[in-house]
């Protein structure tokens, strides 16, 4: 795999915490116009530039691009961002519930995106890839980076642990989520050799959280590799931020979706057809969460149900027909519920791990919604499994937690 170092555009120590933000995509409008509230500094004024409009202006209006180019040329203009003078990488820590994980902040290459070496495992939405390319293109830089999965390796691990012993950068609790978020700066010369020789044996980046985001990276590299007709490669529009963390300490948390009718079914006779290809049994109102691989837990009217998928209703030598996803999605979703497109059907809801199964019972219990389905969460083999054999993986399979906080160092194209 190709990466090289870079010189980040990035905030203070003082400031740190004023500029940093959540991922643009996290929240909505007014969600982040809140969170920026009294704050010139907060990212969200380039991430979500909305905010600096009145409530209600759509956020694809040219004029909310040209705000976002304004906040950003400001922010460098104050010093609230500046570039460092040496190319060079930068170690990313999160800790949740006492488990850190450690991530390389790298450029990696658009070539390698494009020619699939770094490698997806979800379909994006070319509106939502139009949008982050037009933000990358108009600001000629990487605002948020991406979130990579990459093999372990234990020089790597310990040319970190050589720098995650001394003091960080940065070191600070994020107030909306309360995990702990710590930087480093990775500047000696030969550990940055070594770092991009190590990386340079990898056979496969993965893309873990942030495929909209990437693709709009590479393709706007490569659309600015056919405009340069001195085009040679080695420019900087020819790699795109990313944060890479060893596979084996990240943490894939469910995803569960939540539908607002039974198709015209009473309870008692949708609890009837779950019964021709699961085992249902009724577990009571306390909130029942699934242990296993093929065990769900479904809320409705008043109670929590655990089902068993029947043998015979999966494949498990099939990598994407052995997802609870695809089983809940096939034999409840579309089969019983007549969901068939959970991109696009407006009957549908997802809601990650992160929020708890108590946020599921209160929507139902609330009336918004019918019924609640909660799934055991993907493993991180199964991401690679598929990821390396070309499959895809059904939408809203992957919620990986925590999110990387933006503002922490950005990457210009040029």
């Amino acid at each position: 795999m190709k990466i090289k170092p870079f010189k980040g555009i990035r905030p203070p120590k003082d400031l740190v915490e004023k500029v940093q933000s959540r991922p643009y995509d996290v929240l909505n409008s007014e969600e982040a116009r809140a969170e920026a509230e009294g704050n010139e500094k907060s990212l969200y004024h380039i991430i979500k530039p909305e905010i600096d409009f009145p409530a209600g202006t759509d956020e694809h209006d040219p004029k909310v691009y040209e705000k976002a180019v304004e906040n950003f040329r400001k922010f460098k203009d104050k010093g609230w961002l500046a570039q460092d003078e040496k190319e060079q990488y930068y170690i990313y820590a999160q800790t949740m519930n006492g488990k850190t994980q450690y991530g390389l902040v790298v450029c990696a290459s658009v070539d390698d995106y494009m020619t699939g070496k770094i490698k997806k495992h979800e379909l994006t939405r070319k509106d939502k890839e139009e949008d982050r390319m037009k933000h990358v293109r108009i600001n000629n830089a990487n605002i948020e980076p991406v979130f990579f999965a990459c093999p372990g390796n234990k020089e790597i691990d310990g040319i970190v642990a050589g720098y995650t012993s001394g003091t960080p950068e940065y070191d600070f609790t994020a107030a909306s989520d309360g995990f702990r978020h710590t930087f480093w700066i990775v500047d000696a010369d030969a550990d940055i050799a070594r770092i991009t020789e190590l990386f340079a044996a990898m056979p496969a980046l993965y893309i873990a959280d942030g495929h909209h985001r990437s693709a709009a990276a590479a393709l706007v590299g490569a659309e600015k590799a056919r405009q340069n007709p001195n085009h040679r490669g080695d420019e900087e529009y020819n790699y795109f931020m990313a944060v890479c963390f060893p596979d084996s300490q990240l943490t894939i948390i469910d995803y569960n979706r939540l539908v607002k009718d039974l198709n015209g079914l009473t309870d008692d006779e949708f609890l009837q057809k779950l019964t021709d290809r699961f085992i249902v049994e009724k577990k009571g109102a306390g909130i029942f969460k699934p242990s296993r691989l093929h065990e769900f837990s479904l809320y409705l009217g008043g109670n929590w149900y655990a089902l068993t998928a029947k043998p015979g209703t999966y494949d498990d030598s099939d990598p994407i027909g052995v997802l609870d996803v695809t089983i809940s999605s096939r034999l409840i979703l579309d089969n019983i519920l007549g969901i068939k497109d959970l991109r696009t059907d407006k009957r549908i809801d997802f809601v990650g791990g992160i929020r708890g199964l108590g946020e599921l019972q209160k929507r139902v219990d609330s009336g918004e919604m019918k019924v609640a389905l909660a799934l055991y969460p993907v493993s991180m083999k199964q991401l690679t499994d598929i990821a390396d054999t070309g499959h895809i993986m059904p939408p809203k399979t992957t919620w990986f937690e925590p999110k990387l906080r933006s503002g922490l160092v950005i990457h210009s194209l040029d």
